[in-house]
């Protein structure tokens, strides 16, 4: 999956060597040091082999779930009715509140399992559903705990600015002030946070109360990303951009300006379509733009109980291909390289290169066409983390 050269990056005939479980040497076969002849091997009978995937952009980590509110607005209630009804991200918020730690990791695992299931090897996962100081803290622990209890790399994000609490309803910069912005010292001392997050929307902050969040991460020395420009255009992508942040996520109204921004800095644009196809939006995302300005573009499913109720990064770069016109190298390469740029894990992972981490998903398919193609399929043989067994 490196850029250039042969579509995919494909080696026909190839072979992997991993040492200390780290790639030591890949390509053909026939190129195979000569040192390691005779090695341990495994043949893997002519299977695909690609990076593991790389899920950049979760809400793993929540209690309840929003089935009642997906039958109501089939039923014909608005939104306006599902919320007055305590649905929405109300109900989220509320069900996380009253979840314990435990609860909330036993949830997140059945989810996490079908992702690790389909050759998932990171999974990035965001807070946002406590909006008070200790859930918040809460979340972010339980999505820590995964880790501990999978063979997997969990990237977190602190999302207390994700919604205002009814709590503090009219009242968004007193929320900052005494949710979020203490929220982070105190995930931050804990070891907790690896990014920091926003919902950049006239629904949740403006750019101005998310300047102040980052603003507050750059102090830290925290890198940076948003949700930006998913129901209108208010220039988030470009605030983000600013600040370097590693993505801008969703982006159906983003526009050259923020292209061109993000373009400038290297910030990789993170497309959702499980979100768009859920919601039923009409406005996509400016593919051709953000090819055109040379933007990395990376996919992801969002999984979250409200707006992407998805857990299958599979048929996400199915998604991507079919609702957004990406192709099915793009797709791949969105849910590997790129999304591994988006975590700010290039240098880790992402592709198979000497000096990575052999982090490889083997598959039963012909051609790497295949992962796009086929929906509600895995045709995953064997997930590689580390060592070949």
């Amino acid at each position: 999956m490196e850029p250039g050269g042969a579509p995919y990056g494909l080696v026909e005939d190839a072979a992997i060597a991993v040492a200390d479980g780290k790639i030591a040497w890949a390509g053909p076969r026939t190129e195979l040091p000569a040192s390691l002849n005779g090695v341990p091997h495994v043949d893997f009978g002519g299977r695909l082999a690609t990076p593991a995937l790389i899920d950049c952009h979760t809400h793993l980590v929540f209690g309840g779930n929003r089935a009642r509110e997906f039958e109501m607005r089939l039923e014909g209630a608005s939104y306006e009715e599902v919320a007055r009804a305590g649905g929405g991200i109300v109900s989220t918020v509320t069900a996380t509140r009253a979840t314990d730690e435990d609860a909330l990791v036993e949830g997140a695992l059945k989810r996490l399992d079908v992702l690790i299931g389909e050759g998932v090897s990171t999974v990035e996962v965001k807070s946002g559903y406590g909006l008070t100081v200790e859930d918040e803290l809460k979340m972010l622990r339980a999505a820590r705990k995964l880790a501990t209890l999978r063979p997997v790399r969990i990237k977190t994000s602190y999302l207390a600015a994700h919604a205002v609490p009814a709590e503090y309803r009219g009242k968004a910069d007193a929320y900052i002030d005494e949710v979020v912005l203490p929220g982070l010292e105190a995930a931050h001392a804990e070891g907790l946070v690896d990014a920091v997050d926003g919902f950049c929307e006239g629904i949740a902050f403006s750019t101005a109360q998310i300047a102040r969040v980052f603003d507050r991460a750059r102090q830290m020395g925290l890198p940076v990303k948003l949700h930006a420009e998913q129901l209108s255009n208010l220039g988030g992508a470009k605030l983000a951009a600013s600040y370097k942040a590693l993505s801008a996520d969703h982006l159906e109204y983003l526009d050259e300006d923020g292209v061109a921004a993000m373009a400038e800095a290297g910030t990789v644009a993170v497309l959702l379509p499980g979100a768009f196809y859920t919601l039923r939006e009409t406005q996509h995302p400016p593919l051709p733009l953000l090819r055109s300005k040379g933007v990395p573009i990376a996919v992801a499913t969002d999984c979250n109980p409200g707006s992407s109720p998805l857990a299958s990064l599979l048929l996400t770069i199915n998604m991507a291909c079919t609702l957004f016109r990406m192709t099915p190298e793009e797709a791949l390469a969105g849910a590997t390289r790129e999304a591994a740029r988006a975590l700010g894990l290039a240098a880790e992972t992402g592709t198979i290169e000497t000096g990575k981490r052999a982090e490889i998903a083997i598959w039963d398919v012909e051609h790497p066409a295949e992962l796009a193609y086929r929906i509600g399929f895995n045709p995953l043989h064997r997930r590689i983390m580390g060592e070949i067994e």
